[in-house]
């Protein structure tokens, strides 16, 4: 008979986890192996052949083990307030977020000042304005406060930069949008953003892009702000442990100008802080795009900074509406025409001239990088929502123009004026060519870039950025095989992680934080996006299912299995200094 003492050592010598016979990919990019991964109190405890017993034994026998993948740009910051697993993107393995992007974040707050940043959050990052106004009870005030509701009670771990916006609102009341802040007014905006590193933000984020306006129409705080106001932020983040920067500028949507690239990299040099920036396209008709943005870290490297781009692997699907703001709005002048009311808006869209001039517009050089949305003829009609226009869904634009006899953009205005503007419209990739492909495999092998860009808690109704992990491990695996998977799983695990400086986590070894998916690589991939309403206020976003996943692990958790979020909560929310370390530009 077995003693007590005897159960008692064999029950501490217990496992919780053991996920045995998978195919480890470890997430440093060495060549996979198969072996077995022992976990014990949220750490992995042995790589290898484990025979200790466990609480649970996982069968990976035929799947591939990697870390949990780590989303450097989500805006889930309003999100995980009501949807703790972060959906879809925990389906799709990400165990480890970054929120606070762009210069928005919602803390600090003014007292009695959520109508504002709600309605700036519903127009710069399409978050639906009823799920803002329903989602949560907006009580808090300080950053501290707003990380203490997640604290606890989240599915992902979760790490905030703290957005310029908020901090110069906070400081300088609704002075913030249209005047220059004062000595006085950047010395209390370097207070706040200390109070918030040193409760846990990660760093400092900001923007002065000019597709950002606020609810009102008015450019967003940040884009106020002076380069000798920011260059001081900067160096705030500088005096704190483990912080990092992150912004965008308007040349990051097409062709940096040389202020903007030096500025990014002063930036960088005056916090002696890595910077990310959003978002490096890829298109073999404007090639000489990616050597021009790439350029902002070479100059960056000379001025005692470091500025990588974040990139993304796939083409991510995004639809148009002329019935709410996307970036329809962001071509010359459009903005103008459709801002107004929508019978006001209808009335213009039917007028010959207003055509004539949307449509020269759109195709001008001023357009930059949004006149890849000008393909007109290309479009696909997605959803519609009138008689006029039944058995259009899944045609091409083209097509229809065609048998009426009309121009393609005619055609367009006279279907979503038929459903009173809101058709849903569906871009066709012109990018999607051999030789941008290659282009793109050949960025993502540039240290100088990064795998990142989701926004998948943002945009909810226009895209669907959050499966890019399975898209590209299934092009990986069974599609164009651009780079080895071992590659891939580097690039979205321990690759963003030392950018981050994220402590124990983004590989798989001895003491790391046991953040794990396990997957099977001939079922891996994703769902098309589908619409549903699942948001508070019954708002609607875009989403999609993961094929393949058959475990998430967070902090040694199940979180997800086959595909499915089962709502367990062991998230971290990440804390600069704590669960990070310094990463120096220099």
């Amino acid at each position: 008979m077995t003693s007590a003492i005897g159960l008692r050592e064999r029950w501490l010598d217990m496992l919780d986890k053991v996920i045995r016979g998978g195919t480890v990919v470890d997430g440093t990019g060495s060549p996979s192996r198969v072996a077995d991964i022992g976990i014990k109190d949220g750490r992995i405890v042995a790589i290898g052949v484990v025979e200790q017993d466990a609480a649970e034994v996982i069968d990976a026998t035929g799947c591939i083990v990697t870390p949990g993948f780590v989303d450097p740009h989500t805006h889930y910051d309003a999100q995980l307030l009501w949807d703790p697993t972060a959906s879809p993107s925990s389906v799709h393995g990400v165990t480890t977020i970054i929120g606070g992007n762009c210069g928005f974040t919602l803390a600090p707050l003014i007292p009695g000042d959520a109508d504002y940043l709600r309605k700036m959050m519903s127009k710069v990052e399409g978050m639906p304005l009823a799920a803002l106004e329903n989602g949560t009870d907006w009580s808090w005030e300080t950053f501290a406060e707003y990380l203490g509701r997640l604290e606890g009670n989240i599915s992902v771990n979760a790490g905030f930069l703290v957005g310029h916006c908020a901090i110069r609102r906070y400081v300088m009341g609704p002075a913030a949008v249209g005047a220059e802040a004062s000595i006085e007014h950047i010395a209390g905006m370097r207070t706040e953003l200390a109070k918030s590193i040193q409760s846990g933000a990660l760093g400092f984020s900001f923007t002065n892009s000019t597709s950002h306006s606020d609810g009102d129409g008015e450019p967003v705080a940040s884009r106020w702000a002076t380069h000798d106001e920011l260059i001081a932020l900067c160096e705030e983040v500088g005096l704190h442990e483990g912080t990092t920067l992150e912004g965008i500028v308007p040349g990051c949507l097409d062709r940096f100008a040389d202020d903007e690239i030096e500025l990014l990299g002063l930036m960088s040099a005056a916090a002696n802080r890595p910077m990310n920036w959003n978002v490096l396209t890829v298109d073999s008709r404007e090639a000489d795009r990616v050597p021009r943005q790439i350029s902002a870290y070479d100059r960056s490297i000379e001025l005692g900074g470091k500025v990588v781009a974040l990139t993304m692997p796939v083409q991510v699907p995004m639809n148009m509406s002329f019935s709410s703001f996307c970036g329809l709005w962001l071509l010359p002048g459009w903005q103008q025409i459709l801002g107004v009311p929508l019978a006001e808006r209808i009335q213009r869209l039917q007028d010959p001239d207003t055509r004539v001039l949307m449509l020269e517009n759109s195709l001008s050089q001023a357009a930059g990088v949004f006149r890849r949305l000008a393909d007109w003829g290309d479009y696909v009609i997605g959803d519609t929502y009138s008689a006029a226009n039944e058995g259009l869904k899944g045609r091409v634009v083209r097509d229809v123009a065609i048998e009426r006899g009309k121009s393609s953009f005619g055609t367009l205005l006279d279907i979503v004026i038929a459903d009173e503007l809101k058709t849903i419209l569906w871009p066709t990739p012109q990018d999607d060519d051999a030789e941008s492909w290659r282009m793109r495999a050949e960025l993502w092998q540039d240290g100088r870039a990064m795998i990142g860009g989701s926004d998948a808690g943002a945009h909810l109704d226009r895209m669907c950025g959050a499966p890019y992990p399975t898209r590209w491990l299934a092009d990986c695996i069974r599609g164009r095989k651009l780079v080895p998977v071992e590659f891939a799983v580097k690039m979205m695990t321990s690759q963003p992680a030392k950018l981050f400086g994220l402590v124990d986590r983004g590989e798989l070894r001895e003491g790391a934080c046991a953040d794990v998916v396990v997957f099977n690589p001939d079922e891996i991939g994703s769902e098309d996006a589908m619409l549903v309403t699942d948001l508070p206020g019954n708002s609607s976003r875009l989403t999609a299912g993961s094929f393949g996943v058959k475990r998430v692990l967070v902090n040694g958790v199940t979180i997800v299995e086959n595909g499915v979020a089962n709502g367990a909560v062991p998230g971290t929310v990440l804390k600069s200094g704590k669960d990070t370390y310094t990463v120096l530009a220099r």
